[in-house]
């Protein structure tokens, strides 16, 4: 019988080695950057850095610093690199497969944290935590997203639903559904979300239409609409606090 020699799997792209580098110069380099993280945590390193501890799992075999660079210097902050769509990092050579798969990881763990100190939580005494988990699920977002906080009647956050997505400057809303939506969750009361891509927080007047729409369908079931939060890139508005409620 004959036997036919096992040819090479090809490497993906993201793992292809680049030329003059030395294997013991990127393990040495690995193992430095790890030991620091262990030692100081994440406070002791800049982003770029925390960036590459992130792609050392995708891309096994070279150098990782200059593609955590040009993603930095693509997107801006660690936070805009783990949230950025896929097709725009796409377009960054040296990215492949491997490479979105584990930054999508790790955006969906930043988000499920943070989604957890929110959820079965009274929401009114956890507004700092709400704050955060809007911040982390949205705030870097490049288009619109528009979500509904559903809450029972002692104000504990029961269901965290997207409603709509949209363009960098609207989403479609239809004050009905989350009405509708609100009555086959038993949900008592509400909470707004949507996000501004622009980073701009002050609402439109579209958002300030189709708040107070909301707010009269909520009115006329006897629900309680407690705010509409608007997300900027680094700061949020509360319609409630700014007396749009």
């Amino acid at each position: 019988m004959s036997h036919v020699a096992e040819q090479p799997l090809p490497l993906l792209l993201d793992e292809a080695p680049a030329t003059g580098q030395h294997p013991s110069y990127i393990k040495d380099h690995r193992q430095r950057l790890r030991a620091r993280f262990m030692a100081g945590g994440p406070a002791a390193m800049p982003d770029y850095e925390l960036l590459e501890l992130v792609l050392f799992r995708a891309i096994p075999r070279r150098d990782v610093k200059p593609l955590a660079r040009a993603l930095m210097d693509r997107f801006g902050d660690f936070n805009r690199v783990i949230t950025a769509p896929e097709a725009r990092l796409r377009d960054l050579a040296g990215i492949g497969d491997a490479v979105v798969i584990e930054l999508k990881i790790v955006e969906a763990a930043a988000q499920r944290m943070a989604r957890a100190r929110v959820m079965q939580r009274h929401i009114l005494s956890s507004w700092d935590a709400l704050l955060d988990y809007c911040h982390t699920a949205m705030a870097h977002r490049e288009t619109e997203q528009f979500r509904v906080l559903y809450l029972d009647r002692k104000n504990t956050l029961i269901a965290d639903e997207e409603q709509a997505k949209g363009t960098v400057d609207h989403v479609p809303v239809y004050p009905r559904e989350v009405a509708k939506r609100a009555l086959e969750l038993n949900a008592s009361a509400l909470i707004l979300v949507h996000n501004h891509p622009s980073g701009d927080p002050t609402p439109s007047a579209s958002d300030i239409n189709m708040t107070a729409q909301i707010q009269r369908a909520c009115d006329a079931l006897d629900l309680t609409l407690h705010d509409h939060l608007i997300i900027g890139k680094s700061a949020e508005l509360s319609f409630r606090s700014e007396g749009y409620l």
